[in-house]
This record gives structure tokens, C-alpha cells and sequence, in this order.
């Protein structure tokens, strides 16, 4: 049997995971033994599991999270008042089908980046869009973006974003532009996708940092109200994973 012609074939049709499998089955002799169903079986798992692979990796590149960080690697040891089965519940990404939001609040190094990371890989792996941004730079660019005319395509692409992660909520006081700016793209999401803030600030001071009452209200009750909320305490767990160098200094490892 000519073997080349089949593997062109293959290569025309793209199914580069059906190639690849077809062309390991040709190494191995045990394979000879297996009926033509479970041979196409094999190839058919091979492209689908390849297929998969790129739409997450795809899905990954278009995140940008800031860590590369899972649910699995998440450190539950440390007495921050992380619920492991409160994580556990949100793996499931269920509270994205359903439009809920998720907001996690903490001191500096209690792991909240990591934590937000986590959850929006899982998000990746479940098959949704996901973008993770810095608040005070989102807002940069959206300034920019309302120069260069891009604004109404900015503010449509992450409308149709199924989870958008805002990272660093309160580090920076907002103009009343930036409040404007922030409602619309919550009030875009509201109901409609899901949105998972991170933030050193307490939620009950976020009406205040907001500054404007009535815009204030506006974006909390688009947030908050369908949220969980995940409050992270206790030392910053960099200083708890700070090890000692050769030379005794101490360096720096990831918060989980």
C-alpha cells in the first residue's frame, strides 16, 4: 500500500493530528493487530485532542494573563481565609454561564493576581474568551483609543469578551472620564458576561473610591450585587516565600 498519498491528502485537508497519529501507527508493528475501526478511532481522538490544544492555546495568547497560574497549584495551606471549596465551586465555570461576576479583595501578597490568573486559565480551558487587564492601563488606552478613533471598536471587542479580569481596582484614583468610561463597559457586560475584579481595597469603600454617588451606584449595582466575593487576610505570603540565596539575601518567588 502507498502510504505518501494518503498522507498528502491529510496534509491538504489540514488534519495535522490524523496525520501525525497516521504516521506513528506506520512505526509501530502492535498496530497491525488493531481492527480498522480502532485504528480510525485513534486518528479521530488524535486530530480532536490537537484541534482542542490549539483552540486553548489560542484562547491563552489572546488572555495575556499576567501569571501563569492554575486552580491546581493554588497554595490552600496558608491561613489567608482562602475556602478551598469556595474555589473549587467557581472550577466549574458555571458562575460564568450564569453572568455572574467575581470579585476578589486582599492585602498586598495575599495571592490575589494568582488567584484571578487561576481562575481565567480555568476559564481558557472551559472554552471561554478571557482578557485579563490592568484597570489603570485599560483606561490609558481607552483615552487613546477615543483619540485615534478606535473607541467604539475597543469598547465592542470586550463586550464580546465572555470574562474580562480587572486587576489592580483602587491602586489609582479615578477622573470622573474614567467613572464614565468604567460604567459603560460594565453596563455593556451587565447580565451579559462576566467580569472578575481584583483588588486591594475593601468592597465597602469602593463607592467612595468611585467618587461621583450616582456613578458609584450605578457601577456597584452592575458588579457587585450578582458577584462572589472572595476576602483574602494575613501577611503578605511573599515575605513567607522569600528563600535565602547563597549569599543570604533574600529573593523572590510567585504568590499563590
Amino acid at each position: 500500500m502507498l502510504h505518501q498519498p494518503t498522507l498528502d491528502k491529510l496534509q491538504e485537508l489540514k488534519l495535522a493530528g490524523m496525520l501525525r497519529a497516521y504516521q506513528e501507527q506506520q512505526q509501530m508493528p502492535d498496530c497491525q493487530a488493531l481492527s480498522f475501526e480502532e485504528r480510525l478511532g485513534l486518528l479521530v481522538d488524535r486530530e480532536l485532542t490537537e484541534r482542542a490544544n490549539r483552540r486553548l492555546a489560542t484562547r491563552l495568547r489572546f488572555a495575556r494573563l499576567r501569571q501563569e497560574a492554575c486552580l491546581e497549584d493554588i497554595d490552600f495551606r496558608h491561613p489567608r481565609g482562602l475556602d478551598r471549596s469556595v474555589v473549587l465551586g467557581l472550577a466549574d465555570c458555571r458562575w460564568i454561564a450564569h453572568r455572574d461576576n467575581c470579585l476578589i479583595v486582599g492585602p498586598t501578597g495575599a495571592g490575589k493576581t494568582y488567584l484571578a490568573c487561576a481562575l481565567g486559565q480555568q476559564a481558557c480551558r472551559e472554552g471561554y474568551s478571557v482578557r485579563y487587564l490592568r484597570l489603570p492601563r485599560l483606561l490609558s488606552e481607552l483615552s487613546i483609543a477615543r483619540g485615534d478613533g478606535r473607541y467604539p471598536r475597543v469598547l465592542a471587542a470586550l463586550a464580546r469578551t465572555e470574562l474580562i479580569v480587572l486587576d489592580d481596582w483602587g491602586t489609582a484614583a479615578l477622573a470622573p472620564e474614567q467613572c464614565r468610561e468604567l460604567l459603560e463597559i460594565l453596563e455593556d457586560r451587565y447580565q451579559r458576561r462576566s467580569t472578575l475584579v481584583a483588588s486591594q481595597l475593601p468592597v465597602a469603600n469602593w463607592h467612595e473610591y468611585l467618587g461621583d454617588p450616582t456613578i458609584a451606584d450605578a457601577i456597584l449595582d452592575r458588579l457587585v450585587h450578582n458577584a462572589h466575593t472572595i476576602t483574602l487576610k494575613g501577611e503578605s505570603m511573599r515575605k513567607r516565600n522569600k528563600p535565602l540565596s547563597a549569599d543570604g539575601k533574600s529573593g523572590t518567588t510567585e504568590t499563590k
